[in-house]
């Protein structure tokens, strides 16, 4: 873009030329009374000469003090009127051409079959997540999160066993829970059939099992309904979902393994998260 295209940029772009001219003008002609060899109406402070400049006794020229102000004048108006008022920024105009192109995106791509969100969602994987994640999204040896489990039941079964780290809870870091694998997989069958929206289990038979567990175990930091408390833990309703892994995406994690990036820079929009949901969730079938 042009940037004398822009009132903004124009504007602050002469300004920064006036106050130039006016300081080198000034400066200038300052030196130059400095070098002069008389003493007539300068005084100097003895001792301090060097090279035929001497230390002025003076006040502060006018000219400089008015240009100071003007020039704090300009910036007080720029920073807190001018600009706010005229809105233009080149990161504004990327913002507004990123929502102008996912609004068009979404418009194009809403009504997309959960077998297309899948295809969509494989292809989002490969070129963001699979550097990771590994082209299986098996986490590289566990090297990253395998994500064949995560939002899934046997996702849960592993925080139990392993805790959970880095998405800063105001309750802090859960660590790894003392209970059998039996538990833990009656807990999971729980959360997914009762608690996540998702709301399928591959285990119905421990669902009640599981019910007693949770909330003899894991309803002090995530609440009676799983929804974290206001944000205190993790809002086990959204588990498995685009929203919780919207969440990620946003705040990225530092957790057990390694540190996660935040992606919100990336400007996902709802399909394209949703599209990387549903793929996530394709990659271990249910039964």
């Amino acid at each position: 873009m042009d940037i004398l295209k822009d009132h903004i940029n124009s504007f602050a772009l002469v300004a920064a030329l006036v106050i130039l001219v006016v300081t080198l003008s000034i400066s200038s002609s300052l030196f130059k009374a400095m070098r002069e060899k008389t003493n007539e109406g300068v005084l100097y402070n003895n001792g301090h000469k060097f090279d035929g400049i001497g230390e002025f006794l003076n006040n502060i020229p006018t000219g400089w003090v008015v240009s100071f102000l003007v020039a704090i004048t300009w910036g007080v108006w720029y920073i807190f009127l001018g600009y706010p008022v005229f809105s233009y920024s080149q990161i504004g105009e990327y913002n507004k051409e990123v929502a102008h192109y996912n609004e068009n995106f979404e418009t194009r791509w809403k009504n997309l079959s959960k077998k297309d969100l899948e295809q969509m969602g494989q292809g989002i994987f490969l070129v963001q997540c699979s550097q990771c994640h590994g082209l299986e999204a098996t986490g590289l040896d566990n090297t990253a999160r395998n994500l064949v489990k995560w939002g899934k039941e046997e996702g849960i079964m592993e925080v139990i066993a392993q805790g959970s780290v880095g998405l800063g809870y105001q309750a802090g870091e859960m660590p790894p829970l003392e209970m059998s694998a039996e538990d833990a997989k009656a807990v999971a069958s729980f959360v997914m059939a009762k608690i996540s929206d998702l709301k399928h289990t591959k285990n119905p038979q421990l669902i009640q099992k599981g019910a007693t567990i949770f909330a003899n175990t894991c309803v002090a930091c995530h609440g009676v309904g799983g929804k974290g408390q206001g944000g205190m833990a993790a809002d086990l309703t959204h588990y498995g979902t685009q929203t919780f892994l919207k969440e990620i995406l946003d705040k990225g994690k530092k957790g057990h393994i390694g540190e996660m990036p935040s992606f919100a820079y990336r400007h996902f929009n709802d399909i394209q998260v949703s599209a990387l949901a549903h793929y996530i969730q394709s990659l271990q079938g249910e039964e």
